[in-house]
């Protein structure tokens, strides 16, 4: 299913809580939002995050938003609150190994899929982020910019991001020569000239043309 329950409908004006309340006025509890982190970077794994908010006051998260709009402290402070306010929450790690085994397209949609199946309270519809995941074994909607527009996706986006700036933090400490804490594994100018100097590190996802480009894979 990629659209909402018959009748549902969501105003532009609704606000980022505006989805679970269309959906809850049709009979729909378990609102689960899901979204990735990494998906782009050529090093490190790939984490994803799902999250189910309660309804009323208590699902209201202070200064949440997508994870790429905030900054690391109030990224930090959201993740605080989502963790601590969510009906039930999940993430999923994937290594860059599995990444390079089953393509970042493949490995993308089997971590949102597996984070929507470890949620400790079963949804009953799932709200993913710019396009749709089946598989879920229930209805859900693929939205256009969710992790700005439906909380429960931010939310979600919070928790993949905080999770894995943190795993990205201590692979610095063990390849400081890369610089992971300040770029997290993305293609920055730093991590390039890093990659022309150092060659791959062990983290790095080899399917990626510049990595495969630094081992001298690529002309």
């Amino acid at each position: 299913m990629s659209v909402l329950p018959r009748g549902a409908t969501v105003r532009r004006d609704a606000g980022p809580y505006g989805y679970e309340r269309a959906l809850r006025r049709h009979g729909v509890t378990h609102v689960a939002g899901v979204d990735e982190a990494g998906r782009g970077a050529c090093a490190g794994p790939l984490v994803a995050g799902a999250c189910i908010l309660p309804p009323g006051r208590s699902g209201i998260v202070p200064g949440l938003a997508d994870s790429k709009l905030l900054a690391a402290a109030a990224r930090e402070r959201c993740y605080d609150q989502v963790v601590k306010r969510a009906l039930a929450w999940s993430v999923v790690v994937v290594s860059h190994e599995e990444c390079d085994r089953l393509g970042m397209h493949v490995a993308n949609v089997e971590a949102l899929r597996r984070a929507v199946a470890l949620l400790p309270v079963a949804p009953e519809y799932v709200l993913t982020d710019g396009f749709p995941v089946d598989g879920l074994g229930v209805p859900g909607l693929a939205v256009w910019k969710g992790d700005r527009v439906a909380a429960c996706i931010s939310a979600a986006s919070v928790i993949a991001k905080v999770t894995r700036d943190r795993l990205m933090d201590d692979l610095d400490g063990q390849w400081p020569a890369y610089d992971f804490k300040t770029h997290k594994g993305y293609i920055t100018e730093t991590h390039t000239a890093a990659l022309a100097e150092h060659g791959p590190s062990p983290v790095h996802r080899m399917r990626f043309v510049n990595v495969r480009r630094a081992a001298g894979l690529e002309s």
